[in-house]
């Protein structure tokens, strides 16, 4: 690799230990992926966060990365973390777990990252526009950030996004180059989409049929995706299919630049069948537990929470999950006073994927594909999924 000065000096540790130990673990990520040069970046969002990922080991590493004093760069946020900081009494979870949170967000805080915790930072701030190179981790917010903002990242693992904070650089390799964001393959979508939970099924049919490939689709045949929409398929096409990026006719940024690749999927109707059948795990009678926010919630998707729950009252554990900012936000509007008054809980920092719920509940709805994927995985509950509406009021029923 071809470093500038700066680059060199700090290889040679005169900028600190830490800074030291960040740019060697980018120059070996550069050489193992045959990167030539060092590209500044103007954002990061780093990964392994939650306590109950990091563990002992991991905290201690971060604790080393912070001891001599070394700041982030470039704006920096965070994954979430595995509790509500504000409110984590309220979520049930363990004293002991949230003071070694607490150490986690500590360490982070010493290097000037920006605690919002949450896999949506598009959506309070760290937003990358068109070709700007980043450094995320999360995969969904990968997914995003690639497709939907036409941002160029690999997914970062925790240690090197936050190495890439550290020196404001990332390795020139992968999604960063133009030759490697080409389409492989096209995906023809015959059948009619609406709501998060079906784009979220969509992502886990393409995803299933991809069978794990490294490649890029070309999706056709969605005239129309919101916002959330977006958020949504992106958490499962990276979840089931290991997409960091795709290109969808008409809605995402690069799509006008290539041609469609030859070799053709077609998804229709019985294979969206068969990946929301694949979700259901469990019978409406089995579930105790209702989360909303895999991705984490936009404003408009609390406020639609907000006018469903308005006079009503919750039967089941109900997380309402969203980044600190998008809650801030509802409590000027009065969408939580009307939320908390039913009984739901906003989870807000965390979410149901990263908090430590194992064996708490049974069995699971939501509408998110990605987090019926995690709580089968990780968790082991039973899941069900439904339209985002058809949650909100199973949770009353």
């Amino acid at each position: 690799m071809q470093l500038t000065p700066e680059q060199q000096a700090m290889l040679e540790g005169q900028q600190g230990r830490s800074i030291q130990k960040a740019i060697q673990i980018l120059t070996t990520l550069g050489r193992i992926y045959g990167a030539e040069e060092m590209l500044p970046i103007r954002s990061v969002q780093i990964s392994g966060v939650s306590y109950a990922n990091l563990g002992e080991a991991g905290l201690e590493w971060l604790s080393e990365m912070a001891a001599d004093g070394s700041k982030v760069r470039t704006l920096t946020t965070l994954n979430p973390a595995g509790m509500d900081i504000e409110n984590w009494q309220a979520l049930g979870i363990d004293p002991e777990f949230a003071r070694n949170q607490t150490r986690v967000l500590d360490a982070f805080s010493r290097m000037g990252v920006t605690l919002t915790c949450s896999c949506t930072p598009y959506l309070f701030g760290n937003l990358p526009t068109l070709g700007e190179h980043i450094a995320w981790a999360e995969s969904s917010a990968v997914c995003y950030a690639n497709s939907v903002l036409g941002a160029r990242t690999n997914r970062e693992g925790g240690p090197s996004a936050l190495a890439a904070a550290l020196t404001g650089f990332t390795p020139a390799y992968g999604l960063h180059l133009d030759e490697n964001r080409s389409p492989t393959v096209t995906i023809e979508v015959a059948a009619q989409l609406e709501g998060t939970w079906q784009f979220g099924v969509l992502g886990k049919a393409i995803g299933d049929k991809l069978q794990g490939q490294q490649n890029v689709p070309y999706i056709t045949g969605i005239g129309h995706a919101s916002l959330e929409e977006l958020k949504s398929f992106c958490a499962s096409i990276a979840t089931y299919g290991g997409t960091a990026l795709f290109h969808m006719a008409n809605v995402t940024p690069e799509v006008d630049l290539f041609e469609r690749p030859c070799n053709v999927i077609t998804i229709n109707p019985a294979d969206l069948d068969k990946a929301r059948s694949d979700l259901q795990g469990a019978s409406l009678v089995e579930v105790d537990f209702v989360s909303l926010g895999c991705p984490h919630l936009s404003l408009r998707e609390v406020q639609r929470i907000a006018e469903l729950l308005q006079g009503k009252k919750v039967t089941k554990e109900f997380w309402i999950t969203t980044s600190r900012p998008v809650k801030r936000l509802a409590d000027a509007a009065g969408y939580t006073a009307i939320i908390e008054s039913s009984g739901a809980k906003f989870a807000v920092d965390t979410c149901c994927v990263v908090a430590p719920i194992e064996g708490r509940f049974k069995a699971m709805l939501t509408d998110s594909a990605k987090a019926c994927y995690y709580a089968q995985a990780r968790n082991k509950f039973k899941m069900h999924i439904l339209p985002f509406d058809e949650v909100v009021r199973e949770a009353c029923r």
